[in-house]
């Protein structure tokens, strides 16, 4: 089963493009990690009831607190994950056994901080959704504030922005780390949405290629097999991952 993580920027489109691959005719499962983290804090869900008890503070306002730049926003953004992700992560492993033992030729992993957590280690191939105008992600992200009924600043938008990796950063990364046989693709979302779901009909057929029943029924037939060609995923990518960061590391010593 092939597991292509989904990522971007706040307001670039990655919950459409997630909507598109969902529907016909990829029809492809999704695992929201946005929707785990909420599920990670729910009184209700039996993994989320400690994320609900370490975090009694309700969201708009919790916001305000982890989006930033300064020092104490980062430190504090820093406390949250630190909760949330270990039951995130358990969450999401769990969809994906469950995937995969339903025969699935592949799941999209849905991450907003696909980079900065790791998660695309797990990955066979990687999409990041783009814009190239900051300041149409700005009012894409007012907008949707204002359509929920939310009381969002333009500097409380621009505080968002800025508290994720750069979207260009990301398409870097792609470019680096997963060009060519690695499978990794840039969608940009400054167009309309019939181009967006053009640009994500060719990245599916390109994932597609080679992967029929047979291979998928194989994977499930076959557990260990699948075991270590996940595991040698993994270490090819953390590779690749460790280089590309090295590489960054070095170019930042010269300036």
């Amino acid at each position: 089963m092939l597991l292509i993580g989904l990522t971007g920027s706040i307001s670039t489109g990655k919950s459409t493009c997630s909507k598109l691959l969902s529907s016909p005719p990829h029809c492809l499962p999704v695992i929201d990690t946005d929707q785990l983290a909420r599920d990670a804090v729910s009184p209700t869900d039996p993994l989320g009831k400690a994320g609900y008890d370490a975090i009694a503070i309700n969201r708009p306002v919790l916001g305000k607190r982890v989006f930033g730049t300064d020092s104490e926003k980062q430190r504090d953004r820093a406390i949250l994950n630190k909760i949330i992700h270990p039951i995130v992560r358990k969450m999401m492993f769990w969809s994906i056994f469950q995937y995969w033992w339903s025969g699935h030729w592949a799941v999209v992993l849905d991450v907003p901080l696909l980079f900065e957590s790791g998660s695309d280690l797990f990955c066979g191939g990687v999409i990041v959704v783009g814009m190239k105008d900051t300041e149409t992600q700005i009012q894409r992200l007012l907008a949707r504030d204002r359509k929920s009924g939310g009381t969002m600043t333009r500097e409380d938008a621009e505080h968002r922005v800025k508290s994720q990796m750069p979207i260009l950063e990301k398409v870097e990364r792609v470019e680096k780390c997963w060009s060519g046989s690695r499978k990794g693709y840039v969608v940009w979302n400054d167009g309309t949405r019939e181009e967006l779901a053009l640009q994500l009909g060719e990245v599916v057929g390109r994932f597609k290629k080679g992967r029929g029943p047979f291979y998928t029924e194989l994977g499930v037939a076959m557990p260990v097999w699948t075991a270590m060609r996940a595991l040698l995923l993994w270490i090819g990518n953390w590779w690749r991952k460790r280089q590309y960061m090295q590489e960054q590391q070095k170019l930042k010593a010269k300036i």
